[in-house]
């Protein structure tokens, strides 16, 4: 190796930290070296920014964020609250099938007698039926004296005959009525009869005229006559001169009357035209004959509706005769008779009272249920459909039953409860009032797994079981469900959605799902909270007792 090889030049690795100079002329080497080095200085002294300044810049704001954030939840106004611890109790669970405890009952229909009243007032002749008699639906059970109502129907009846013929008579008068609107013959005759009286007036009115004329011709000739007669009267009788002069007078008389029955015979024609023409307006308009027509269409229906009226009073007196006969409304077994012939009954009268119209009472035997006395401390083991074994002295056999309810029907000085135990196929041996005792078994409840016992010594053996309750007044429900306020770790105010059962005697109730042992239950001024609001709890409720 020469010595000019071994020689290393280090200027090439220095950096030109004086102001940048002009650049040299297109082509040189020297030029683009120093352009180059001027690109990398300037990308190197940004991100010397970006790590010693931007980066923590950012930290520090957001640590100051967050710690502004957690000052700002602690000075926050928040709720004062006080709290309660969720309730558990623990409890021995039988297998099922196992008997709890027994009660004493009696017999009862369910879910009550059924009274059988009389619907129509009167007084009992006979009784049909015994007490524990089966009947079927609408069987006689019972009859009223009926002698009345029979009259009421034979009156109906006759009445109803009487609105029959006066609406047969009226609908006569209308059919009528039409015939004469169609056909007005009265009309015509009349018009003819004044058309014929108007022809003959005026027949007689053109003869006057030459009536006249004759009666002149005859007055001139009794004039002549009688002017004859009377010149020679001495050569003739006095009485023929007589005769003359009256047939004269009465010739004159006649000519008069002539002339004056002209002026009459006129008026007459006139007055005869009015009423034909009068007649000929009638018969064009028939006023009368519409009046006459309507009306009897009214007489109709109104004789219709007395028709009717009648009808339904027969129906009613029917119904009534009906009534008298006391039926079954369904198919059972008398329990017991209330009342006795010769009793009167007050049937649908208003003023009359319940009992007063009852006349037996009957059950349905395939519907019976317990009222059993359950006492108090045995309540809490007490469930809806837990199955119940019913002894009676009437059965060999136990009865099957089931529970229906409890009730509100508190014995005081028993310290019992009662409940409702439905017979499930009751046998015709048993009837109401049959004094029973009650076992009441353990109901079948799921076990997990894990606390099962493959041994058939434990499969009798009774189980623990826990249970959460929540007292009811903290219990809340809005169109979602049932829920309740709890206090999470960070003071927050959660509504928690739950599955609520049973009442506990005790006021608490049990709540299924929904709520772990660790909560803490909000027990005041949950009014106004919201979800995820914060909370100061001040203390603890102690106004609750709590089993653990």
């Amino acid at each position: 190796m020469s010595e000019s090889e071994s020689q290393l030049d280090l200027s090439q690795l220095a950096l030109d930290r004086s102001p940048a100079a002009q650049p040299s002329a297109a082509g040189s080497p020297r030029g683009n070296a120093g352009s180059g080095d001027k690109a990398g200085g300037s990308g190197h002294r940004s991100k010397r920014w970006i790590t010693r300044y931007v980066i923590p810049i950012s930290i520090l704001l957001g640590f100051l964020g967050l710690l502004g954030a957690a000052a700002g939840r602690h000075w926050m106004p928040r709720q004062s609250v006080t709290v309660m611890p969720v309730i558990i109790k623990r409890s021995a669970v039988q297998t099922e099938g196992t008997t709890l405890f027994q009660a004493p009952g009696w017999i009862e229909p369910r879910p009550t007698a059924i009274s059988v009243a009389a619907l129509a007032p009167g007084v009992i002749e006979e009784l049909l039926v015994v007490e524990g008699q089966q009947v079927v639906k609408d069987e006689p059970i019972a009859r009223l004296i009926s002698i009345d109502a029979e009259m009421q129907v034979e009156q109906a009846q006759n009445t109803l005959a009487i609105r029959e013929g006066e609406l047969n008579r009226a609908i006569a008068e209308r059919n009528a009525a039409q015939v004469r609107l169609e056909n007005p013959v009265h009309l015509q005759v009349q018009l003819a009869d004044a058309q014929s009286m108007l022809a003959k007036t005026q027949t007689e009115l053109a003869k006057i005229p030459f009536l006249t004329e004759a009666a002149q011709a005859n007055a001139t000739f009794a004039l002549q006559s009688m002017q004859r007669r009377q010149a020679a009267k001495e050569a003739i009788a006095g009485r023929i001169v007589r005769e003359s002069e009256n047939e004269h007078a009465a010739a004159h008389a006649a000519m008069e009357e002539l002339q004056q029955r002209a002026p009459n015979l006129e008026r007459e024609a006139e007055a005869l035209q009015d009423k034909v023409n009068a007649i000929k307006k009638q018969l064009r308009l028939l006023v009368e004959e519409n009046r006459q027509l309507k009306e009897a269409d009214a007489k109709v229906q109104s004789a219709s509706a007395l028709r009717d009226e009648a009808k339904l009073k027969v129906r009613q007196a029917e119904l009534a005769l009906s009534r008298n006969t006391i039926s079954a409304p369904m198919s059972g077994r008398i329990l017991r008779l209330i009342a006795s012939p010769g009793s009167r009954v007050m049937g649908l009268n208003s003023n009359a009272g319940h009992s007063s119209s009852t006349v037996v009472e009957m059950y349905d035997p395939a519907r019976l249920q317990v009222r059993a006395d359950v006492r108090l401390e045995d309540v809490p083991m007490v469930t809806r459909g837990q199955p119940v074994e019913i002894e009676t002295a009437s059965s060999t056999e136990p009865i099957h039953g089931r529970v229906l309810q409890t009730t509100s029907s508190a014995n005081i000085q028993k310290n019992t409860l009662e409940v409702k135990v439905e017979l499930l196929e009751p046998p015709p041996t048993v009837s109401p009032e049959m004094l029973v005792t009650a076992t009441f078994l353990a109901p079948a409840i799921a076990v997990s797994g894990s606390n099962k016992n493959d041994s058939p010594e434990s499969e009798n053996a009774p189980t623990e079981t826990e249970r959460t309750f929540v007292p009811q007044s903290l219990v809340q429900s809005d169109d979602s469900g049932s829920f309740a306020w709890v206090v999470d770790a960070d003071n927050l105010a959660k509504q928690r959605r739950i599955e609520t059962g049973g009442t506990n005697v005790d006021g608490l109730v049990e709540a299924k799902s929904g709520l772990q042992p660790t909560d803490k239950l909000i027990a005041s001024n949950w009014q106004d909270l919201t979800d995820g609001s914060p909370v100061q709890v001040t203390g603890e409720d102690q106004s609750i007792g709590i089993e653990r």
